[in-house]
This record gives C-alpha cells, sequence and structure tokens, in this order.
C-alpha cells in the first residue's frame, strides 16, 4: 500500500506532461521556406540601360499554413508601403510580391484579394499581385474558403533608381516585413537584402607612366637661365564598369621642390645633393584630344572646391593644378560638372624645364626624379 500511494502522484504527473505536449502540437503553424531573401552583389555591367529603375532579381519562396482543424486560413503582410502595388526598399528601391500554385488541402484553388480582415476578396485569380495593406486568402465564387494546410509559392522582385546603386562604399540594403495570419495569429519575419559595390575606374598609361629623358650634358644645357625639354606625351585611358562622374586629380609626389616661384600647376623634378630645386614639368590636358563612349565632343570643367562648385566648361587647353580636380564633360559653357563616362582616352603632354646649371651641384650625377600621382575621384 505505501508503494501504490508512491506512484500514484508520479502517474498523474506525467499524464498532465504529455497533455500539455498534445495541446501545443495543436496550435497553427506558419512555416517559410527562405525568411532570409538575398539578392547578392549586385552586376553593374548587366544594367547599363536608360530604364527608370533597375530590376535587381528576384528570390522565390513557399509557404505553408497548417492547422489541426479547418479554419479562416488568410495571411496578410506588413510592411513599409512604397506605392500601392510596392513596399519600400529603402529610401532608394522597391520590391512587389507575386503570389500563385495555391494548394488548399491539396486542391488547387484560387486567391482572392483581402482589403482586411472578413471582408469580401476585391479582386480574385491564380496569380495575384499582392498589394500593400491587404491579405491573400484561397477563394471561390469570391467566397473566402477554409481548410487545414494552405500552401502558396511567393515570387519577390525588387527594384532600385539607378542612381542609387552607383555608390562610393560597399553598401548593403536590407529591409523587413511581417507575414502574419491575423485569425491564427501565426507570423514569420521576411528580409530582404541587396548588396553594392562602388563603381571602379581603372586608369592606364603608357609606357608605365614614364617620360625618360635620358643622358642630358651640362654643357649642352643653358648655364644661366631655364633649359626647355621637348614636349613628351602619356597616352591616358580610363575604363569603368559602368557609367559615372568622376574627374582627374593630379598630386605632386615632389612637393615643393618645383622651380619659379608659388604656382599650382608646376610640379618638382626633386633636389640634387646639395638640396637645390632641379626643375619643375607641367601636365596639360587638352579636351580636343579626348575621347569618351559616343559623346562627339568634350570640354573640360574644373572644381576647386572638390566638385562642390564647377567652372563653367571650356575647350581650353590648360595644366592641371594641384588644388583642383578636373572632370568632361558634352556640353560648353555649363557648370553642372562632369557627366557620367564609362571609358575616356586621350594624350596628355608633359613640358619639363631645367633650373640654370649654374645654381645646381654638378659634382655629381644630378637625377631628374619628378613623380605624380594622377588620381581618379568621384565627385
Amino acid at each position: 500500500m505505501p508503494l501504490a500511494s508512491c506512484l500514484r502522484p508520479l502517474c498523474l504527473w506525467l499524464l498532465v506532461g504529455v497533455a500539455g505536449t498534445a495541446q501545443a502540437f495543436e496550435e497553427c503553424q506558419l512555416n517559410v521556406s527562405e525568411p532570409l531573401l538575398d539578392l547578392g552583389l549586385m552586376s553593374r555591367l548587366a544594367q547599363n540601360d536608360s530604364a527608370p529603375q533597375r530590376l535587381l532579381g528576384e528570390r522565390r519562396l513557399s509557404v505553408t499554413v497548417s492547422c489541426p482543424q479547418a479554419e479562416d486560413l488568410s495571411l496578410f503582410y506588413r510592411a513599409q508601403a512604397a506605392s500601392p502595388q510596392r513596399w519600400q526598399f529603402t529610401e532608394h528601391g522597391s520590391y512587389a510580391i507575386e503570389v500563385g500554385n495555391a494548394l488548399l488541402d491539396g486542391r488547387a484553388v484560387e486567391l482572392g484579394m483581402l482589403p482586411a480582415v472578413g471582408q469580401a476578396p476585391v479582386a480574385s485569380g491564380s496569380v495575384m499581385q499582392w498589394r500593400p495593406d491587404h491579405g491573400i486568402a484561397p477563394v471561390e465564387r469570391g467566397v473566402v474558403l477554409s481548410g487545414k494546410t494552405l500552401a502558396l509559392q511567393l515570387t519577390l522582385r525588387a527594384w532600385a533608381d539607378p542612381a542609387a546603386t552607383q555608390v562610393r562604399d560597399a553598401t548593403t540594403w536590407e529591409v523587413a516585413g511581417m507575414l502574419y495570419g491575423a485569425r491564427h495569429g501565426r507570423y514569420r519575419e521576411l528580409t530582404l537584402r541587396a548588396h553594392f559595390a562602388p563603381i571602379a575606374c581603372l586608369p592606364s598609361l603608357s609606357d608605365q607612366g614614364v617620360v625618360d629623358y635620358g643622358t642630358l650634358y651640362a654643357k649642352d644645357l643653358n648655364a644661366s637661365t631655364e633649359t626647355p625639354l621637348p614636349t613628351r606625351t602619356l597616352r591616358l585611358n580610363v575604363t569603368c564598369d559602368a557609367p559615372i562622374r568622376f574627374a582627374l586629380r593630379m598630386k605632386d609626389n615632389r612637393d615643393g621642390s618645383a622651380t619659379g616661384g608659388t604656382d599650382e600647376t608646376a610640379y618638382g623634378l626633386d633636389l640634387d645633393a646639395s638640396r637645390n630645386k632641379i626643375g619643375r614639368f607641367y601636365l596639360t590636358i587638352d579636351p580636343a584630344e579626348f575621347s569618351a563612349d559616343a559623346f562627339p565632343t568634350l570640354y573640360r570643367t574644373d572644381s576647386t572646391s572638390n566638385g562642390v562648385a564647377w567652372s563653367s566648361s571650356t575647350a581650353r587647353q590648360i595644366p592641371m593644378a594641384a588644388n583642383s580636380i578636373m572632370g568632361f564633360t558634352d556640353k560648353t559653357g555649363v557648370t553642372t560638372g562632369p557627366v557620367a563616362l564609362q571609358t575616356l582616352t586621350g594624350t596628355m603632354r608633359i613640358k619639363t624645364y631645367l633650373a640654370p646649371m649654374q645654381t645646381l651641384d654638378l659634382r655629381d650625377v644630378v637625377h631628374i626624379n619628378g613623380s605624380g600621382t594622377l588620381e581618379i575621384v568621384y565627385p
């Protein structure tokens, strides 16, 4: 008898536990095959078009609602609306959801668009474009059907403004929405993500960017005045993986060594063994000697404010200044800055002047050692 009284409470405890587990399994379930929809890294080469918006891609997922008893399996989606047909994909994009392939308890059915819970559908069909602030439900002759299991296929498509995809830094867009059943209370979060890499422009120079004057002898150079050396040229090519506004900036790697006083268009040739300035060179760009994409004519425009304001575009050929950036446009007399280019090709002219020989230390070989870096900037 003592043994039996001891076991009875234990048996009751086990029965209560089993009953509680069975009750949990009787709740409705909402399952989503892909809760994170990653559109991947955007291919800018495939987006070179004039469309007002660019399709970033599409993803498909399956949604299943199952309940122990037949009931209203209507689903709603809550997210920030961008329009009557789309949701917002950050402030620069949007996305839409298409719903189809509906199966109610294994039977193909049509879908209805519900303006609110419990209301009659305003539209129906085998494939529906889900509208913000609306629900989706299986219907027949305009009446919402009940069932135990509803299976759907969702196709999500996303778009973006073309300008928004031309980022300066690696960027990730991510938004979330809530898929839920108003009747049974189940919900799942959907996340949409896309990645954007900066548009890259690759510059190249002929002869690896080297201007070689060879060996010069002091006896052949001016003793008391500057000696101008022959003008040399380098071919510049810039190739971008999509059209983008860019400009050129020249940096003097021998800053402070240029002869001729204060002149931001003059770049130094370094110093001799006694710290004397060897000379200077200028880098001149003539828009008439450059071509880009399908533009018949190019004009140069300069900015001393790093792209905040631009000079009136002109066909003049003037040396590049270290305190400014220079771009190209297809119109003359405009102050809107450079236009978006994908390829640029042209000839740069280098003019070099040597200091008077009597100002240099010629006891040893003097090396003309000018150096500059031509940068691509994105104003």
